[in-house]
């Protein structure tokens, strides 16, 4: 869950799901950088692997459910019966925090184009033109995995083409460089530089993050560089696993969260595009745990 993207776990919100001012965010960094992440082994990267399967397996059927007409609800319901069918954990189904009232109640989230991330699933229906995101992670045998895409559906106007592909070669830009990288904030300048470069904006309220026997781990993944993340980067070495996940949007950058105590959108309401894989960096280079 990227997604939670609240400073208590991965992200750059306040408590109450505002976003951060920049001294806000600069604790933030602080607070949360000050633990080492966990290194994996290749055996556990190998379970990880298994939970990746799943997920990828999960948002194939996304992809192919996501139509005019269908509503997200339906979406979701078939992607926890898959996750049954494995005797697997869906992550987000349940997820709390202390600061938002109500627990995420379903196993993906589904958010709709000005939506950025964290819609919640229901009875609105996915219609021609649309930018669907749809996030889901699970965990098998103690161990997760987490991934985004963002469905084109039907009749995509061009610009919206456009973000789309962007967003989606911002993620294989770090794909790419992670293993040729010695620190992340090498790999997060590129991801940056090419998204801005294209005339879009990078979401910096909300940050990737390490994955392993929890969903959120160390470190903090941000797709920016900037002076505070600077100070508090990270080595990238074999056996860190980091869940990747850049978000653009079309408009400005600027963000809220809605009444649902969830729901993420632009407040300019132009579009925006999210796409996420869980990786791992091993001795052969960067593997794509969720493909």
């Amino acid at each position: 869950m990227k997604r939670i993207r609240y400073a208590s776990e991965d992200g750059l919100c306040t408590a109450s799901g505002i976003p951060a001012t920049n001294n806000q965010a600069a604790i933030v960094f602080r607070h949360f950088f000050a633990k080492a992440a966990e290194l994996k082994s290749p055996r556990e990267i190998g379970m990880m692997r298994e939970a990746g399967k799943i997920v990828a397996e999960a948002l194939a059927m996304c992809r192919e459910m996501a139509k005019p007409g269908v509503r997200t609800i339906e979406i979701d319901r078939v992607v926890e019966a898959l996750y049954v069918k494995y005797n697997a954990k869906p992550l987000f189904k349940g997820y709390a925090i202390q600061s938002v009232k109500v627990p995420f109640p379903a196993a993906t989230c589904i958010s709709l184009n000005e939506q950025v991330v964290h819609g919640i699933p229901g009875a609105r229906e996915i219609r021609d033109g649309d930018l669907v995101k749809i996030d889901t992670a699970c965990k098998l045998e103690g161990w997760c995995a987490d991934a985004a895409i963002t469905v084109m559906v039907g009749d995509v106007r061009p610009e919206r083409r456009r973000l789309v592909e962007s967003g989606q070669q911002v993620l294989k830009i770090a794909i790419e460089e992670m293993g040729r990288r010695r620190y992340w904030s090498e790999v997060a300048g590129q991801m940056q530089r090419f998204a801005e470069g294209t005339g879009f904006s990078v979401v910096k309220n909300y940050v990737g993050h390490g994955i392993g026997r929890t969903m959120h781990e160390q470190p903090q993944v941000p797709n920016f560089v900037n002076r505070e993340m600077k100070k508090q980067d990270f080595r990238l070495e074999e056996g860190l696993v980091l869940a990747v996940e850049p978000m653009l949007n079309m408009g400005r950058g600027d963000i809220r969260v809605m009444s649902d105590h969830w729901t993420v959108v632009t407040v300019d309401a132009m579009p925006s595009v999210h796409v996420e894989h869980t990786l791992a960096l091993t001795r052969n280079g960067v593997e794509i745990v969720t493909a």
